[in-house]
């Protein structure tokens, strides 16, 4: 199974919508808080091209934040996408 990276900050609730997703789907995740550490924050900006969080990775694919994690799993292609990486 995929494993998942999630760049997130304390008490965002976007942050623990999109954990409580990946949760539910039975997917392991690694949380990189990054509201306490600018390395972290520069490296989640350059790696996803964005500021806000939460910025979500399933393996090299970046899916972007909770609403597009949400999206991809209505329609069904979070499954797809978790079944080829």
């Amino acid at each position: 199974m995929a494993k998942a990276l999630v760049y997130s900050i304390t008490n965002c609730p976007y942050c623990i919508r999109a954990k409580r997703l990946l949760e539910r789907k039975g997917i392991d995740y690694q949380e990189i808080k990054v509201d306490h550490d600018p390395q972290q924050m520069k490296m989640m900006m350059q790696l996803s091209n964005r500021r806000t969080v939460p910025q979500i990775f399933v393996g090299d694919y970046h899916i972007g934040g909770y609403d597009d994690l949400a999206e991809l799993d209505a329609e069904g292609d979070l499954d797809i996408l978790l079944s080829k990486v």
